[in-house]
């Protein structure tokens, strides 16, 4: 069996729901250590109701006297994990496209932006016309346009908030929580005279002139965690073999092209097994340095949906491999740069104005055909999508109707709005 062919048994009806990997962890220090965990704001509203989260670490009470800390959320997780596809030994596996500041000096690979495909920096480009197609595509069911210029949106998850609503959800997820744990605080001082008065000596001016150096003062802030007997802490990464089987890719006509829905399948898996099993960077922040324990050994299970959990034998020089020849199959694009555009950022994303009678309906898809004065325009919608009969508010079954006249706010061939 070719490397090509060694995972084609978790693409099959029945197929095993997930690859798992739980971690076990302990700070540098050792067990008995203290680590700081991810901070975070105040919840809206905080200031006028004490019983909402008042900002700091996020901890969670059980009845049971027992709680848990989140110690790096599943975001955090995948900012830190998907940059290793910039790496020499990855880079090949993804396209690198960047968009660039001339002016400043300044370029930002896709690889690093914050929402992925979605995020405002990268469409504020020339990569936004095909990066808007790839997710009108994803709507119809076809995730290969999608895959060409930004796999890891499919890898990681990406939400098209802005424009057309297309959301995939991630197929790799990873999270570090600690269980058990009790608190610590912390006090600090910033003291301007040090050891001699240095306003006194018309050095630094006094804290209360206008351009005053005061003194500041940190007391009672949080000041990291630790374990309590029973506590562990723990990363539990999961690559969900179920989801990644629901791409595919379709031809025009929106039948299957099934040797490409493989082909498919076979990439993404295999840059989902890089990420899982690539070496973990043990710093998260200051004061948070965590390595595996040694006394609990990890487990890496293959989850089937009946339960039954053998171990899984994937090594990461293996996943390597299998990635290389998967993205050999697939093609993969070398990408490219291309600048900043301030006139997209400006212009913001305009809906289209289509006024036409539905010639062709396809309710599998929530897609409709509109015969327009310029031709036929295949339009699709969302579940973000109005519907509107007259000032009524009205349903897709209500308001697309064969032969009837419609009027459609569309972008990119998504309906923001559609009125009959």
């Amino acid at each position: 069996m070719s490397e090509l062919k060694a995972f084609d048994d978790w693409f099959k009806d029945g197929g095993p729901a997930a690859l798992v990997i739980r971690e076990h962890l302990i700070p540098v220090e050792g067990a008995d250590g203290i680590f700081f965990p991810a901070t975070y704001a105040a919840q809206q509203g905080a200031d006028r109701d004490k019983e909402k989260f008042q900002g700091g670490y996020n901890i969670d009470l059980f009845e049971d006297g027992t709680n848990a800390c989140l110690i790096d959320s599943v975001g955090s997780q995948a900012n830190r994990i998907e940059p290793i596809f910039m790496q020499e030994a990855y880079s090949d596996l993804v396209p690198q496209y960047e968009v660039t500041f001339p002016e400043k000096g300044l370029k930002v690979n896709l690889l690093h932006a914050n929402h992925r495909a979605a995020d405002a920096l990268i469409r504020c480009s020339a990569f936004e016309k095909p990066l808007r197609e790839a997710f009108v595509e994803v709507l119809r069911g076809n995730s290969e346009p999608l895959a060409k210029l930004a796999p890891t949106s499919l890898v990681f998850g990406v939400w098209d908030s802005r424009d057309t609503s297309a959301k995939l959800p991630r197929l790799l997820s990873s999270t570090i929580r600690a269980f058990n744990i009790k608190g610590h605080t912390r006090s600090a001082n910033f003291l301007t005279q040090m050891t001699i008065d240095l306003a006194k000596l018309d050095i630094l001016p006094g804290a209360d002139s206008k351009d005053g150096f005061a003194n500041a003062l940190a007391s009672k802030a949080p000041g990291g965690v630790q374990l309590m007997e029973k506590g562990s802490i723990r990363r539990d990464a999961t690559i969900s073999l179920a989801a990644l089987r629901r791409l595919t890719v379709l031809e025009k006509d929106g039948k299957l092209a099934p040797d490409r829905t493989m082909a498919l399948r076979r990439y993404i898996l295999g840059l989902c097994l890089v990420a899982l099993t690539a070496p973990q960077d043990s710093f998260l922040r200051q004061g948070c340095n965590l390595v595996p324990d040694i006394d609990k050994p990890r487990e890496f299970k293959v989850v089937h949906s009946d339960g039954q959990r053998p171990d899984a034998t994937v090594t990461h020089a293996a996943a390597l491999e299998y990635a290389n020849a998967a993205a050999d199959s697939f093609v993969v694009e070398k990408g490219r740069s291309e600048p900043f555009s301030a006139g997209i950022a400006a212009a913001g994303a305009k809906p289209d104005k289509i006024k036409g009678k539905v010639t062709a309906i396809d309710p599998a898809l929530n897609g409709f055909t509109l015969k327009t004065t310029s031709g036929e325009v295949r339009i699709s919608t969302t579940s973000s999508t109005k519907f509107l009969n007259g000032k009524v508010v009205g349903t897709f079954e209500t308001v697309v109707l064969a032969d009837k006249k419609v009027d459609v706010e569309a972008l990119a061939g998504v309906a923001q709005i559609v009125k009959q």
